[in-house]
């Protein structure tokens, strides 16, 4: 005889992280070079230019944008 298994009981108080969004920063250099980087881990869009700017240091321009 086999015996029954009961069905696996899903917790239904786990927190749900919500996904962060990732954003696009454009750069250009202060010697005329650019590039273009996907920024991951930043609560929002000021919070994605603070981390760009704290690894690159001194840029020209910073453009960042919400990816689709």
């Amino acid at each position: 005889m086999q015996s029954q298994r009961k069905p696996a009981v899903r917790n239904k108080n786990l927190p749900v992280r919500a996904a962060r969004p990732d954003y696009t920063a454009a750069v250009r250099y202060l010697d005329g070079r650019r590039d273009i980087f996907r920024v991951r881990n930043a609560d929002n869009m000021a919070d994605a230019r603070a981390l760009v700017l704290s690894e690159l240091g001194d840029v020209q321009s910073l453009v960042i944008a919400l990816r689709h």
